[in-house]
């Protein structure tokens, strides 16, 4: 894109940047600014669609350019407020959405059940561990996925891998497969209509604490968590009697703050909805309040890393179990070099079985030189395995394991556990193994609905809610 071409982050039309910041109170981006935001096309970036009609891409991007912003820069900057919190132990974070949204699972109910999930999930971490939570949902923008290889063969017919909604669809056809950029408009606009439903539950009654029971309305009463949730939502109950015969002032329990994230993983798109903002003049992406880097694109020299230190979201990088010193220190030094609380978020995925050797060590070695990074786990990508009935899944047990290697990892080092990032459903899927309602190799086939990696159903978010509650309870008795 044009310099001249840039809109305000305010704006939502395309216009020229000299008559824009004419307008009084409206502050300039430098070109240097302008054009850096485009010094990743040089840099050969991986993971990205190959688009055949070159108009037609074009056409698209210019589309997408001119559109509303789905959300806000002052939004994106009290995120990083939330987030900073985090890294002080003041607050934790919690991250949770589909692997891969759909478009065809875009609806009103299936986005509710997942956004009640995630407030149950807070209300738990919330009253068992005294620390306010940071709601994220992997939601809103989440529709592309890197894959391992380009092609996928099924007897014998060879076509493109599944790259997420955004860029292919499903089925396993050469029309289906091709790389189609009309999807980036169509995830744009399925992003907007989510915002417009998370932010009408969010500020509307619905999340209101004081209705913590009905959120558990339309979930199974047989679940094994439920009965213990309920418990809670009593407890809770009577808290908030006693506090109004005292007078208290409810008004703030209205509403709940509700960020929406993604991996920033198709540049085009990115770049197309980046805008200057006019108060700073800095350059956002509004795609989603807080991006990530994934463990597949986060070399110091890629075109990810690049593009995402030049916006001033919130942002975060996986890091896998090789992950080291130098590859932390340096990400750190590119993506946050004013060292700016809540701007850097270390997203570990290492695996049951390497968290208890590779994030200790990590720790110990970069000593107290981040404390303003802020550092989340994530359990699911590195406990991936193959049941005997030939389901991708993950155990239960694997995924806690890890969270509990993260809490310990921390506690020891004397660093803060800030948070957790998953893959759930608010819905009744049966897709990882184990947990309380122990789902085997068989009963995979049941709900089995994922179209890339398993997700933690309602009950199965429920119960690792209440375990991390008990490791952040722990914490505060023995270090106060």
């Amino acid at each position: 894109m044009e310099a001249s071409s840039l809109p305000s982050i305010e704006g939502t039309q395309t216009v020229n940047i000299s008559r824009v910041y004419q307008a009084a109170g409206q502050a300039e981006a430098s070109e240097e600014t302008i054009t850096g935001l485009d010094a990743w096309r040089s840099m050969s970036p991986r993971q990205q669609p190959t688009y055949e009609d070159a108009d037609e891409l074009a056409a698209v991007l210019e589309r997408l350019r001119s559109v509303p912003p789905l959300i806000f820069a002052g939004e994106a900057d009290k995120l990083t407020e939330r987030i900073a919190a985090a890294s002080r132990g003041e607050a934790f974070v919690l991250a949770g959405g589909d692997c891969a949204e759909s478009f065809a699972d875009a609806d009103a109910d299936r986005i509710r059940r997942r956004v009640q999930t995630v407030l149950q999930m807070a209300a738990v971490l919330t009253y068992g561990g005294s620390l306010p939570v940071v709601k994220i949902g992997r939601m809103a923008g989440q529709f592309a996925k890197p894959r391992s290889s380009d092609t996928e063969v099924r007897e014998g017919v060879e076509l493109p891998s599944y790259r997420g909604d955004i860029v292919n669809s499903y089925e396993f056809t050469p029309e289906a497969r091709r790389h189609d950029p009309n999807r980036l408009l169509e995830a744009y606009n399925i992003s907007s209509s989510t915002l417009n439903l998370i932010r009408a539950f969010t500020t509307g009654g619905f999340a209101d604490l004081r209705l913590v029971h009905d959120w558990n309305r339309g979930f199974l009463g047989s679940n094994p968590n439920y009965h213990r949730y309920e418990q809670m939502a009593r407890e809770i109950d009577r808290a908030l009697k006693f506090m109004a015969a005292c007078g208290a002032d409810f008004d703030s329990l209205k509403s709940v703050e509700f960020f929406s994230a993604h991996e920033a993983l198709l540049l085009e798109y990115e770049r197309a909805l980046t805008r200057i903002d006019s108060r700073t003049g800095d350059p956002y992406d509004v795609s989603g309040h807080f991006l990530w880097i994934g463990e597949r694109t986060r070399q110091l020299d890629s075109a990810h890393v690049d593009f995402l230190s030049r916006v001033r979201n919130p942002i975060g990088v996986k890091l896998g179990p090789n992950a080291t010193y130098d590859d932390a220190m340096a990400l750190a030094e590119k993506l946050d070099p004013e060292a700016e609380p809540g701007r850097l978020t270390f997203i570990t995925r290492m695996g049951a079985e390497k968290i208890r050797e590779g994030l200790p060590r990590l720790l110990s070695q970069i000593g107290d030189q981040l404390p303003h990074v802020t550092w989340v786990c994530d359990p699911m990508h590195g406990n991936t395995i193959t049941s005997n009935t030939g389901y991708k899944t993950r155990r239960f047990e694997d995924v806690m394991a890890e969270v509990a290697g993260f809490f310990d990892a921390h506690y020891d080092a004397g660093t803060i556990p800030g948070g957790l990032h998953i893959e759930l459903t608010g819905d009744d899927v049966t897709e990882v193994l184990g947990g309380a309602s122990e789902i085997d190799d068989e009963g995979l086939r049941r709900r089995y609905e994922t179209l890339v990696d398993p997700r933690l159903n309602h009950d199965q978010s429920l119960e690792m809610a209440f375990q991390v509650a008990e490791y952040l309870t722990k914490h505060q008795q023995e270090h106060g």
